[in-house]
């Protein structure tokens, strides 16, 4: 199953584009795609407004941000590097939150036992804050996590 804004349910629900609000490290964040666009700014006020933000408007937010020449993304003031444990720590944390949303929920476990895949994305981590190996296997573990807490659709 193909993830991506502009198909249908429950794919189109999973994408970082759709508004499924969840809090971090006491950030409320309006969607995935907000946190993740968020990163690129050094600015811990800057990031909380970037969370703030919702598809498109997130993603053109950060779109011109050259986080890509040093590898370094931010958290809350703290340097990260792209490529580190602590980045991905950052993301896994993320992610479960985000999975405590019910929408997405429901959304994750209508996909059944259907692979997940996103064409749109990209796998080079040097250029992207998200590769889509990054986010189709989180998903997968999210929803097999649902599954076994006995989470309904």
């Amino acid at each position: 199953m193909d993830i991506g804004s502009g198909t249908g349910y429950p794919s189109a629900s999973l994408s970082n584009f759709s508004p499924h609000p969840f809090v971090i490290d006491g950030v409320e964040c309006a969607s995935m795609e907000g946190f993740l666009q968020s990163l690129k700014y050094s600015n811990p006020d800057m990031q909380k407004h970037v969370c703030t933000l919702v598809g498109k408007q997130a993603k053109f937010k950060g779109k011109k941000k050259a986080w890509y020449r040093t590898q370094t993304l931010y958290w809350q003031g703290e340097e990260i590097n792209r490529h580190s444990e602590r980045y991905q720590e950052l993301l896994d944390k993320a992610f479960s939150c985000l999975a405590t949303n019910e929408k997405f929920q429901k959304a994750l476990l209508a996909t059944g036992t259907a692979t997940l895949t996103h064409s749109m994305g990209h796998n080079d981590e040097s250029r992207t804050v998200l590769t889509t190996r990054e986010f189709c296997s989180r998903l997968t573990k999210i929803r097999e996590e649902l599954k076994k807490k006995g989470v309904k659709k």
